[in-house]
């Protein structure tokens, strides 16, 4: 059976295809499109999984949309009755709407008959179908299973259990209380309005001292039930509304917070206004008040549940700050969070909602990887660098070819060591937000001054955002306190205070480090590429950073030249390529 999972008309669109209960191709649009955390409908993504899976459009059985319109529709009656907030209904109609008639978008891009994909479509709701997607592909047979988000189908936080192939839901928070909301308000009162910015302030966090977490923390009750409400009248989502666009292209989100927030913390910041001491504040009080509040939720779901392991999944669980605490803070001893925990793993969890649903079949996928997409080899690599040797030759660049895989890693990992700066395209792209070591960017964690030199070089990004490290997972007590292994790069750990000047480009402000960790399972054409490096230098890590310049990571060999050219990076490899620029030696 061929199920395809679909997340569609919200943020991060993404298709996945699950044959016979197990994943096939995972893929999100934005990598076809080139606009990040595309909305609309995953038209690309869902042809890319077709044809990764060798299958025609008639042959899928069943299309699972992470989206149920009828879901708490009483709630929804209500909340709108009783607040009738203003200019935000339309627009939620207008989004509902797009959402009932995904049939018939999934039939003409397929070119399927309407009744048949209509009679072939299931609608999960977004929270069952962000428990499921690390629910049941986690290594666990049995576990507590917690999304925290913003909001989706009225709800924002939900908690249950997984028993083999039988997902519970045992307790919810309802909009409008949502810590993904607390989060995304203060992140745009310090001046971060794109879509998807969080992530800037949990890096902005370490460089402040959470001086005004008092203040923070009165915009969040929490209860003795595990859930939490906010102080609505700091936030405009209830009486005013919020503007939301999910129709097609670039997300946007309104500002969220009321003029209430400024009487509270102080002016918001500009776009333009230079980040000072009290923005480093905001941001470290709000992580700290973000952490309590998660812990409070997680430490209630493992006291009712009674697992020690956990299953997380929400855009919250991109927040990995927190997840790297979560085991010295709870009581559970296991987490698994897969990479694309945000809306774009909804796809997935939809997909294996309803496969288990359908044929009542034990769990028999785990997912210990996260290439899922379209690869490229390298006939179609060369292809893309003849397409542009003029550009290459111009630029002074040496090309050449390596039919030996052990030569190329060994001339990579001396790359590397002597200081430069290396694209490396390999492999199937992949699933997540995450570039784990097939779309990448690496350089040498030795050096104190690498990172400002990607900064300023290559991704052109603000000065306090950190680079993280891929640690072979066999030398991850040498260089971590506490840590686990975690191929999907979404915990952080305390460096050890001997490593930290060994390793300085990946070690944050606060002596941390947000790892992967690389085996042979995960990855192991990164891994021998690191046991090189580890060879040359005895240092088991490299630095790693998405393969982009602020602009969705690069899906296509083209698109990867494209990069190394117009960026300062000094080595592109791709499959058995390379380029190299001769004139760019770093000392």
């Amino acid at each position: 059976m061929n199920v395809v999972g679909l997340n569609a008309y919200h943020g991060d669109v993404s298709a996945v295809l699950v044959r016979d209960g197990r994943l096939v191709a995972a893929v999100e649009e934005e990598r076809f499109r080139r606009i990040k955390h595309c909305a609309g409908f995953p038209k690309h993504a869902l042809a890319a999984c077709l044809e990764l899976g060798g299958i025609t459009p008639a042959d899928v059985d069943l299309f699972a949309v992470s989206r149920d319109p009828r879901a708490h529709l009483w709630r929804k009656g209500w909340f709108l009755l009783r607040h009738r907030p203003r200019g935000i209904v339309s627009a939620r109609a207008r989004n509902l709407a797009s959402v009932r008639r995904l049939p018939t978008a999934i039939a003409a891009a397929l070119g399927l008959d309407e009744a048949r994909t209509q009679a072939r479509t299931r609608f999960v709701e977004h929270h069952p179908s962000h428990l499921a997607s690390a629910a049941f592909v986690s290594p666990f047979e049995s576990a507590a299973v917690c999304a925290i988000d913003g909001f989706g189908d009225f709800v924002s936080t939900s908690w249950g259990c997984v028993d083999g192939p039988r997902l519970s839901v045992d307790g919810r928070v309802f909009f409008p209380h949502s810590l993904g909301l607390l989060y995304l308000a203060i992140t745009q009162h310090l001046g971060f309005m794109r879509y998807g910015d969080e992530f800037k302030v949990m890096g902005l966090a370490p460089y402040g001292e959470p001086d005004l977490a008092r203040e923070i923390e009165s915009l969040v009750h929490l209860r003795d039930d595990g859930a939490f409400e906010l102080d609505l009248s700091h936030f405009r989502h209830v009486t005013d509304g919020v503007s939301m666009t999910w129709d097609d292209g670039e997300p946007t989100i309104g500002p969220v917070y009321s003029p209430k927030l400024e009487s509270l913390l102080g002016p918001a910041r500009r776009a333009d206004e230079p980040i000072g001491a009290r923005h480093e504040a905001l941001a470290a009080s709000l992580q700290a008040v973000f952490e309590r509040a998660a812990m409070h939720v997680l430490r209630h779901v493992q006291k009712t549940t009674g697992r020690t392991a956990l299953c997380l999944a929400g855009g919250c669980a991109m927040n990995s700050v927190a997840n790297g605490k979560i085991r010295e803070r709870t009581g559970f001893q296991n987490v698994f969070i897969q990479p694309a925990a945000g809306d774009n793993g909804t796809a997935l969890g939809a997909a294996f909602h309803v496969w288990h649903a359908a044929t009542g079949r034990p769990r028999e996928f785990v997912l210990t990887h996260s290439s899922w997409g379209p690869e490229f080899d390298d006939g179609e690599v060369g292809v893309a660098l003849d397409a542009q040797q003029a550009a290459i030759s111009e630029r002074g660049c040496i090309r050449r070819f390596w039919p030996d895989q052990a030569m190329l890693d060994a001339w990579t990992a001396d790359q590397i060591a002597a200081g430069r700066v290396v694209g490396w395209f390999q492999g199937r792209m992949e699933w997540g937000a995450r570039a784990l070591g097939n779309r990448s960017i690496l350089a040498d964690p030795r050096r104190a001054d690498m990172r400002d030199i990607i900064n300023t070089r290559i991704k052109f990004r603000e000065r306090f955002r950190p680079f993280a490290p891929s640690v072979l997972e066999e030398a991850i007590d040498e260089f971590f306190v506490g840590a686990v292994p975690d191929p999907f790069m979404l915990q952080v750990y305390p460096v050890r205070p001997e490593k930290r000047a060994v390793v300085p480009a990946i070690t944050h402000v606060d002596g941390s480090g947000r790892l992967q960790t690389v085996s042979p399972r995960s990855n192991a054409r990164y891994y021998d590429l690191i046991k090189a490096f580890q060879r040359i230098t005895g240092v088991g890590m490299v630095l790693n950073t998405s393969f982009n310049e602020n602009e969705p990571i690069v899906h296509t060999p083209d698109q990867a030249l494209d990069c190394f050219l117009r960026t300062s990076m000094d080595v592109l490899v791709a499959g058995g390529h390379s380029v190299e620029r001769a004139c760019a030696k770093t000392a």
